[in-house]
């Protein structure tokens, strides 16, 4: 079971989980990645609630590469800062061994650097193959890779072989399901630990309904690894259903989960007013921003616009505000006390400079060493490039990117 507060960061050493790079991705239900929805409040909410995985939301490489990693010892929070001073990403040890981070890339190196730079804070690392969106695929990453399977199996060797962890992809359905499967077989032998499939293509979009065929035929092809059904899972009952019709290994739940995040839990989902109390307390806890928290609650009210707590949330402008119409205002001003937030409760995660691991022997330890690891990779590839190329006596390692 987490810990719902995390006030006192020693108390909480002795529930940090083991790394382990044997990751087991079979029978289990997973929160699906969700960009802006899948922070950390939400994370460890789906893991009280039941969810044996959480998938980070989608963090583009270049991002991640440029990131500091922050450390504030009173909560264990740990956050990577970009070099624009905004968070990229939040996590704490106590989700480590359940956590997969998910990367947006279209470099194999790139790729790499950014596995490297947040492995020690991960369970596994997950490539984007999917996202539809125009950013991604102007950037070509997400559904982009789709149509380059080489540039794909490029990345996905370059993580498997290199960064220590274990790689799954997220990839949607292609035209056909030859097609499909195809990119699966190919996905397979890159020595990935997990494929995740959305059942629809790149162009369907929510209101299209899933094809839940495909899960069926993928099973069939692909044996060595388990496959990660994703779409349409609305219910519980829907879990069963889906395992019964095609029998996939995992569920990943997106949507249903946005909406209201207790339907990992075995015994039913709980009310609506429950859970978002529940996710509030949690955003508190963590110092999670206040932009972002008031997004998340307006996506688990999306159909219930009707409810008059909702037409006063869409008001609201700190967390002060949103504790009053809750009932919250004790734990606001416990909140408070932990120096988390500012009084109007809209900071971001903001830490103090002798907090940075950058400023202590710990951190000048670390660095050298993922220095070091990255340096053995470019070693290791000028090795074969040079056996490959016989009229080269020498490489300038210095020189690969």
């Amino acid at each position: 079971m987490l810990r719902t507060v995390f006030r006192n960061f020693e108390s909480l050493k002795h529930l940090y989980p083991i790394m382990s790079t044997t990751l087991d991705y079979r029978n289990k239900i997973i929160l699906a990645p969700m960009v802006r929805i899948g922070t950390l409040p939400m994370r460890l909410l789906a893991l009280e609630y039941g969810a044996d995985l959480v998938y980070s939301p989608e963090i583009v490489d270049k991002k991640m590469i440029v990131s500091e990693r922050q450390f504030d010892e009173k909560t264990g929070i740990i956050s990577y800062l970009d070099n624009k001073n905004s968070v990229a990403f939040t996590t704490h040890p106590i989700e480590k061994s359940k956590l997969i981070f998910q990367i947006g890339t279209a470099d194999p190196d790139l790729a790499l650097q950014a596995a490297l730079k947040v492995k020690q804070d991960v369970a596994g690392i997950d490539v984007n193959c999917g996202c539809p969106k125009k950013f991604s695929i102007q950037g070509g990453m997400g559904a982009a890779l789709l149509s380059n399977p080489d540039k794909l199996k490029a990345i996905l060797i370059n993580l498997v072989q290199n960064c220590g962890l274990p790689v799954t992809c997220k990839i949607r359905m292609l035209s056909t399901k030859e097609k499909t499967i195809e990119l699966c077989k190919m996905i397979e032998s890159t020595g990935v630990k997990a494929i995740a499939i959305h059942c629809r293509t790149r162009d369907e979009r929510p209101k299209d309904p899933g094809h839940w065929d495909i899960f069926n035929d993928i099973v069939e092809n692909i044996k060595s690894i388990p496959i990660i059904a994703n779409g349409d899972v609305f219910q519980r009952s829907d879990i069963i259903r889906l395992r019964e019709l095609s029998n996939v290994s995992s569920i990943m739940i997106a949507r249903a989960a946005e909406e209201n995040v207790s339907i990992f839990r075995q015994e039913g989902t709980l009310p609506l007013e429950d859970v978002v109390i529940s996710y509030i307390k949690k955003a508190l806890e963590v110092g999670n921003s206040w932009p972002n928290t008031k997004y998340a609650l307006m996506q688990m009210y999306a159909v219930h616009s009707k409810e008059p707590k909702y037409k006063l949330l869409v008001h609201t402008k700190s967390y002060e505000e949103l504790c009053k119409i809750y009932g919250l205002e004790t734990f606001f001003e416990k909140a408070n006390l932990t120096g988390r937030l500012t009084k109007t409760g809209k900071n971001l995660n903001k830490f103090d400079g002798s907090n940075k691991l950058e400023n202590t022997s710990n951190n000048k330890r670390k660095h050298i060493e993922y220095q070091s690891e990255v340096e053995n990779i470019k070693i290791k590839k000028s090795k074969m490039i040079d056996e490959k190329n016989d009229q080269y006596s020498t490489i300038n390692v210095n020189n690969i990117q």
